[in-house]
């Protein structure tokens, strides 16, 4: 698994790094949901932490880039609108990769 540097959490979360732990570890954590960076867009998805158990999400080819985690599904929504908000007010759109990891956008341009 991989994890976002600035790693956006929600406040149900008390213990972050004991959540990333485990998410790591394969732990089954019934009120954590993660926020990933969706495959082939510039979107994010949510998805369920139950979820990255599944065989795919365990081959090197498959590993989630995991921006945030929440500890239900309306904090995980309110979280990705968050960083819209954040992408739009310092870039003038929505696109949430460039906000995210301007670094790699500076190394295509160049």
């Amino acid at each position: 698994m991989k994890f976002y540097k600035n790693l956006y959490i929600g406040d149900t979360i008390k213990k972050p790094n004991k959540v990333k732990r485990k998410i790591r570890h394969h732990a089954k954590q019934l009120k954590v949901y993660v926020i990933l960076l969706a495959s082939g867009s510039n979107q994010l998805e949510i998805c369920h932490s139950l979820l990255l158990e599944q065989p795919y999400y365990h081959k090197k080819e498959n590993t989630p880039y995991i921006i945030g985690i929440a500890g239900n599904y309306e904090e995980a929504v309110a979280l990705i609108c968050r960083i819209t908000q954040e992408a739009v007010t310092q870039n003038g759109d929505a696109d949430l990769k460039r906000y995210l990891f301007p670094e790699t956008q500076e190394v295509r341009k160049a």
